[in-house]
């Protein structure tokens, strides 16, 4: 049923989301599978055990709040760097277990990279936005990320092609707008310097 073509569009997609929003991405993964709704790879079961499912939904919810106050969703963001990288590479290297080993292994590596691009894609942008006094564009980044990070979850167990390829886009726009968001950051962060 899962073609090595089709795991690793669903291995892009679900990276990508996890890179979002990693317990958005496993709590829609496990829910779907616990009802039945999709068939995830052997490798991915144990996502539809409940408690799995309480843990990342209740995980979820308190990043629903805690990334949309300003200056907390940097620290959030900061700390998940150790969170969503390692478990995006923990889900590519269980999707892919029907594959070879070399090509599991492959698989983690690839996994862990789309996440870590789109987590510092993300921190950056908050970074960005957060100086920003009025409230409306923080909390809007992040509800869009939520949606994203579900939408494309959901995407990647029902078309996982068109998942992977909105991905794939997803990464080659980031790749192209890493050199304008670090001069941006540069800018912000800069320290005027002293009169003379």
């Amino acid at each position: 049923m899962f073609t090595p073509a089709t795991i690793a569009a669903l291995i892009v997609a679900a990276s990508f989301a996890a890179g979002l929003n990693v317990y958005a991405t496993v709590a829609t993964l496990g829910i779907l599978a616990h009802a039945h709704w999709v068939v995830l790879p052997p490798g991915l079961e144990t996502l539809s055990q409940p408690w799995l499912i309480g843990v990342s939904t209740a995980l979820f919810a308190v990043e629903l709040f805690a990334d949309k106050i300003p200056a907390l969703d940097l620290v959030w963001n900061a700390a998940h760097t150790f969170i969503r990288v390692p478990v995006a590479a923990l889900l590519a290297y269980k999707a892919a277990s029907q594959l070879s080993p070399e090509m599991q292994v492959l698989a983690t590596a690839v996994g862990a990279c789309i996440a870590a691009l789109a987590h510092t894609s993300k921190t950056a942008a908050r970074a960005l936005v957060t100086p920003s006094p009025e409230p409306v564009s923080n909390i809007a980044l992040s509800s869009t990320e939520d949606v994203a990070a579900i939408g494309l979850t959901w995407l990647a167990t029902q078309h996982p092609y068109t998942a992977g390829a909105i991905a794939c886009v997803g990464i080659v726009f980031l790749l192209l707008s890493l050199r304008w968001i670090a001069t941006r950051l540069k800018r912000l962060f800069r320290r005027p310097q002293p009169a003379q």
